[in-house]
């Protein structure tokens, strides 16, 4: 799996995660909160997989000087 999220997108992904995460014990307690374990996941990881479907690369590009 290639890294295809950037630092940004990824801090973002485990912020909402653990919000969606937190509903199921906080809040209104619904189990739709461990949808949250998906955006924790490709934010820790790096990967999205619709990200890869779709072609898109948030990571910036290295330059090679030359």
């Amino acid at each position: 799996m290639k890294v295809n999220a950037e630092t940004l997108d990824r801090v973002v992904r485990v912020l909402l995660g653990v919000v969606l995460i937190s509903l199921v014990y906080v809040g209104p307690k619904t189990p739709w909160g461990w949808i949250g374990l998906l955006p924790l996941a490709t934010g820790i990881f790096g990967f999205c997989g619709l990200y890869a479907l779709l072609g898109i690369n948030t990571c910036p590009t290295k330059r090679h000087d030359s």
